[in-house]
Order: structure tokens, then sequence, then C-alpha cells
């Protein structure tokens, strides 16, 4: 069972999606993401976005964190239900509505955002059969609406590509849990040299 690991509700069960319509983040990527993000001082007061939220069990926790508030963003039906309920189980917590949840599509839900919004993290787990364009598409779709210091994470299979950073958008670190690899982006600098390779790290399973 899933859970959120720490933060104001550290420990808190979460409810969980049955069946297979999402590929939920295991604990351990988890925990090794957010200690990551803890490190680099991301969280605090930080505006989330949770896209393919499935759960929503990356938005919550942040918020479990620190994060001022989460958006999640699903499409499935009986995810959607479930990020409703872990998203209570926070609001109840912090006594206010920290996070919010919106049944639909990625690139709808984005297409259709005011210009003027901007979120200082940004999780994407989406499905695996989603196709590195779309996912390129979303991606460029995001790169207007996240703040000069944001951070986009990208959880993919280990043996899927790099994703296609848009214009706006780039890669400066990746690592790779067992089966899973987080891809880490920030707004791009046009002044900056490019990022070295080898920036990769693996963790063993």
């Amino acid at each position: 069972m899933s859970r959120i690991i720490a933060g104001i509700i550290g420990g808190t069960p979460l409810a969980s999606v049955p069946g297979s319509a999402t590929r939920p983040t295991t604990d351990r990527v988890k925990e090794a993401l957010f200690s990551r993000l803890d490190a680099l001082g991301v969280l605090a007061r930080a505006r989330v976005l949770d896209l393919y939220a499935g759960s929503g069990a990356l938005g919550v926790e942040a918020v479990s964190r620190g994060a001022s508030t989460a958006e999640l963003v699903e499409a499935d039906a009986k995810a959607v239900g479930v990020c409703q309920r872990n998203a209570r189980l926070v609001n109840d917590a912090v006594g206010r509505r920290a996070v919010t949840v919106h049944r639909g599509k990625v690139g709808s839900f984005l297409d259709t955002t005011g210009a003027g919004r901007h979120w200082d993290l940004v999780f994407m787990d989406p499905p695996y059969p989603l196709g590195e364009d779309q996912l390129s598409r979303v991606l460029e779709a995001l790169a207007p609406h996240v703040a000069e210091d944001a951070l986009i994470v990208v959880e993919r299979s280990a043996r899927s590509p790099e994703p296609g950073w848009p214009q706006g958008l780039q890669h400066f670190g990746e690592r790779k849990y067992g089966e899973t690899r987080l891809w880490f982006a920030e707004p791009a600098d046009p002044d900056a040299a490019p990022a070295p390779s080898g920036s990769a790290e693996t963790v063993a399973p």
C-alpha cells in the first residue's frame, strides 16, 4: 500500500487506483525523488502541478512536505475519484483547499490554462505507451506555464529515450532506479552553456 512518506501527515496510507489504469510511482522511487527535492530546496511554498496524476501521490506528498498548493490532472474516472479521496486527506490536515483535482486530458488542460498561470514544480508520470512525439508536445505546451526557477520531473521507463525538450526547457540531470528513470529539467537560459554529458546517476535496484 502506498503512503505519504513524510511531512505533516507522514505515514498516512493513500488510496490506490484499482486495476491497471495507471502506473503508480513506487514508494522507493518516491522517497528518493523527494529526498532530492528536499536537498534542492524546491518544496517550501511551491505551486505544484501533477500531470497524469494517477492516485495523486506525488502532489499530495509535496503538500505534506510544505508545498503551498498542488493541482492534480487525471483523465481516468476511477483515478480521479482516488485523487479526490487523497486530496481530502491533505486538505483536512492543513485546514484549507491546498490540493485540487482536475478531470481531463493533460493536453487539453494545458491548452486552456491562462497565460498568467505558472508552477514552481511539475511532476509528469505519463503512461509508458504515450508516444515520444506526444510527450514532446505536452512539454511544449507546459513550457510557457513554468516559473523562472521551476523544476520539471518526468518519470519514464528506464528503457525509454530522453524526452524531446522543447524550446524553453533544458535537461540538467537524471536518475535511474531499477526499471524507472527520472529526468529533470528547468527553464532554459539562452546564455548558459549546454549541460555536461555524464550527468546521469544509476541507483541499483
